[in-house]
C-alpha cells in the first residue's frame, strides 16, 4: 500500500492456462473486449482470479461498478457509440435478479452484450453449505431467456470457450442482443490436464448481413424510381459513418422527406431541409399530413412501424406502398411485445438499413437525375425569456444555443423533451432512449458511451440530459465514472418529481370526474427535497446547481462542457417545473 493506504497491483506472469477459469479468461481476452464491466461476486471467484493474476487484469481490464445494473448499463452504452458487445459478469442468480432489468433494456435497444453469469456446484455434493445452496439455480438461464438471444451453461473448460465465441458471434449479429453464459464453479476451479487444441478464432466471425432478395429489392426499385412523394421513416440503424452519407445520398436522390424517432439513436441530419421532423408513438398533424400525401414509404427497421402506418393508413382504406427493411423479425418471442404491431406492408426486404440503402443507391443512382444541392439548416429558438423560471423547453433552448456549434454526444434526454429541439449531424451526436423504458439506466449508458468515446479519443463532448427519478436511482454508476476518470457531463432535467407517473394519475382523476390537483401525492421529491449534487459528490464527482434561474444557465452549461474537455466528470443540477412539451421546439414540416 502506499501511504494512503491504495493498493498497488502486484506484476503477475501469463503462461500457458492451469485452470480453467485461466482457459474461460483467455476466451473472454480472444474476443478483444477491452473492458469486462462487473460487481464481484463468490461465483466467480475463479475466473475474477484469473483476469486479474493470470491475465494481469489487461485486455479486458475490470470496470468496477456498484450495481450489476450498472455493469450492463455501461456495456450498453459502449455498444450505443461502437456497435461493438463488451463483456460484463454478474454474479449468481441474485446478481442475474439485479442485472435483469439493464439486460431488458440491451434487449429492447437491440444492442449487443454478452452477459457472463456464474452459479455454485451443480453437484450438490461440492456445495458450501448454505450459501452455495441458495446461489445455485437449475436452469439459471431461465431467469432472462425471453429477452436475451441466446444462453447456455458449459459443462467443461473447453466447452465453455465455444460458449464464448458462439455468444459474441450471437450478440454481434444483427439484430443485435444480449446473451448469457453462466459458469459452474467447478468448471473455473478445476485444474487442466491439458491446454486443448482449438481452432483460430479469426474463424469464427459474425456472418454478414444478408443481401436483399431480387424480387423484393426490384420492386422497391420501380416503387421509389416513380414516386413524387416519397417518405423515409428512418429507424434502427448503425453508428456506421459510410451508412449515414448513403441515407443522405438516398434521400436526396428520390427527394424523400425524412422523418426519425425520439426513442432512436439518430439516424439522419436534423438540420437537412429534407429532414421533416422527431415523432414519439403519436404522429403530429404536420408529419401525418406529409404521410398521408405520400405516394411511397420506405422504413428503414421503423420502430413501430404498424403503429405508425395505422395512423395513416387506417385498416380497410387506401394506402401508399409500403416498403419495410428490416431483419427484426429473427428475433421475435411470444413473451414480450417488444415488437409491436404486424405492419400491413408490400415490399419485405429481410436486411439492415444499410445494406438495403447501398443495393438501391447502386441501381436508382444511373436511372434518376442527379440531385440538387441543399443548403445546411440551423434550429434558432432562442429562449422566451432572459430572467426567473427555467421551463424545460427553456433548457432544450438554451442547451441548443451553447452546443450547437460544439461536437457532443446526447447520450440520452428526458421524458417530456421537445422534438426537434437539437441539431444532430452525425451518428454519434444522439444514442436514443434506453430500449426498455428502465429507470435508472441513463447514468450507466452514459458512462459506457463516455468511456468508448474517450477510447477513440473522440473530440466529441458527451452529454447525459437525466431527469432526477433516472438520476437518483442510477446515482451509484457515477462512482465508475470518477474511479476511472472518464469525462462525462450530466445534466438533471430536476422536477422533483416522477412526473411520468403524475402526469397519469391527473389524467386519471379527470377521466374520473375526481380532482387532478391531488395528482402530486405519492409522486413529488419534496419534504425534504433530495440534494442530487451531494449524491454526485459522494461518487466522487463535483458540480453546480441548484440552477433555478435561466440568467444563470448557459455559463452553467459551458462551464460544464470545460470541466468534461479537461477530462473530468460533471454534473449540473437545472430546476424545472413538471411538464411535458408538448409541441416541437422548432416546426420543421
Amino acid at each position: 500500500m502506499d501511504h494512503q493506504g491504495t493498493k498497488r497491483f502486484v506484476p503477475v506472469e501469463t503462461g500457458a492456462p492451469r485452470y480453467g477459469s485461466d482457459l474461460i479468461a483467455a476466451a473472454i481476452r480472444e474476443q478483444g473486449f477491452p473492458y469486462i464491466c462487473l460487481n464481484p461476486g463468490a461465483s466467480y471467484r475463479h475466473l475474477h482470479d484469473s483476469l486479474v493474476n493470470y491475465l494481469g487484469n489487461e485486455k479486458p481490464k475490470i470496470i468496477l461498478c456498484m450495481h450489476e445494473e450498472h455493469a450492463i448499463g455501461i456495456a450498453q452504452g459502449w455498444a450505443k457509440i461502437t456497435d461493438r458487445p463488451l463483456a460484463a459478469a454478474v454474479h449468481s442468480n441474485v446478481g442475474l435478479m439485479h442485472a435483469t432489468m439493464g439486460i431488458f433494456d440491451a434487449w429492447c435497444d437491440r444492442v449487443p452484450v454478452v452477459v457472463i453469469g456464474a452459479t455454485g456446484p451443480l453437484d450438490a455434493t461440492k456445495r458450501r453449505p448454505w450459501i452455495e445452496w441458495i446461489h445455485c439455480t437449475i436452469d439459471q438461464g431461465g431467469l432472462v431467456r425471453n429477452f436475451t438471444k441466446w444462453d447456455d451453461e458449459p459443462g467443461s473448460p473447453e466447452a465453455a470457450v465455444e460458449s464464448i465465441r458462439r455468444a459474441t458471434m450471437l450478440a454481434s449479429a444483427r439484430p443485435g442482443g444480449p446473451v448469457y453464459v453462466n459458469l459452474d464453479v467447478t468448471v473455473q476451479e478445476m485444474e487442466l490436464e491439458k491446454v486443448p487444441a482449438l481452432h483460430d478464432i479469426s474463424r469464427f466471425r459474425a456472418p454478414a448481413d444478408p443481401e436483399p432478395p431480387r424480387g423484393e429489392l426490384e420492386a422497391a426499385i420501380e416503387i421509389l424510381a416513380k414516386a413524387r412523394r416519397p417518405v423515409i421513416l428512418s429507424g434502427r440503424t448503425s453508428r456506421s459513418e459510410p451508412g449515414w452519407a448513403d441515407r443522405i445520398r438516398l434521400a436526396e436522390l428520390i427527394g424523400a422527406k425524412v422523418i426519425t424517432h425520439v426513442k432512436l439513436p439518430t439516424s439522419f441530419p436534423t438540420t437537412h431541409p429534407l429532414f421533416i421532423g422527431e415523432t414519439g408513438w403519436k404522429l403530429s398533424k404536420s408529419l401525418l399530413g406529409h404521410l398521408t400525401e405520400a405516394d411511397a414509404v420506405l422504413s428503414l427497421d421503423w420502430l413501430d412501424l404498424a403503429g405508425t402506418i395505422n395512423q395513416v393508413f387506417p385498416p380497410g382504406t387506401p394506402s401508399a406502398p409500403v416498403i419495410s427493411v428490416s431483419n427484426d423479425f429473427h428475433i421475435h418471442r411470444g413473451w414480450n411485445m417488444d415488437y409491436q404491431g404486424l405492419p400491413a406492408v408490400d415490399v419485405n426486404i429481410p436486411t439492415v438499413p444499410e445494406t438495403a440503402t447501398a443495393r438501391l443507391l447502386e441501381a436508382l443512382e444511373p436511372r434518376l437525375p442527379a440531385p440538387k444541392t441543399y443548403e445546411r439548416r440551423r434550429l434558432n429558438a432562442e429562449p422566451s425569456t432572459t430572467a426567473g423560471p427555467i421551463s424545460l423547453m427553456d433548457l432544450a433552448r438554451v442547451f441548443n444555443r451553447v452546443t450547437r456549434d460544439i461536437d457532443v454526444c446526447l447520450t440520452s434526454r428526458p421524458l417530456g423533451w421537445p422534438t426537434n429541439a437539437n441539431e444532430l449531424e452525425h451518428p454519434h451526436d444522439y444514442l436514443g432512449h434506453n430500449g426498455g423504458g428502465g429507470v435508472g439506466s441513463g447514468p450507466s449508458i452514459g458512462v459506457g458511451a463516455a468511456l468508448a468515446l474517450r477510447d477513440m479519443k473522440s473530440r466529441r463532448v458527451p452529454i447525459a440530459i437525466v431527469g432526477d427519478g433516472d438520476f437518483t436511482m442510477g446515482a451509484t454508476a457515477l462512482w465508475t465514472a470518477a474511479s476511472e476518470h472518464i469525462p462525462l457531463l450530466y445534466v438533471i432535467s430536476n422536477n422533483n418529481s416522477y412526473f411520468n407517473d403524475e402526469h397519469h394519475q391527473g389524467q386519471v382523476a379527470v377521466a374520473r370526474g375526481r380532482p387532478p390537483e391531488n395528482a402530486w401525492v405519492g409522486q413529488r421529491l419534496q419534504d425534504p427535497v433530495p440534494d442530487l449534487l451531494m449524491l454526485a459528490k459522494a461518487q466522487g464527482i463535483d458540480g453546480e446547481g441548484p440552477i433555478i434561474d435561466i440568467a444563470n444557465l448557459a455559463a452553467a452549461l459551458e462551464r460544464g462542457i470545460e470541466k468534461v474537455r479537461a477530462g473530468q466528470p460533471w454534473v449540473i443540477d437545472v430546476r424545472v417545473p413538471p411538464e411535458y412539451c408538448r409541441d416541437p421546439m422548432v416546426e420543421l414540416a
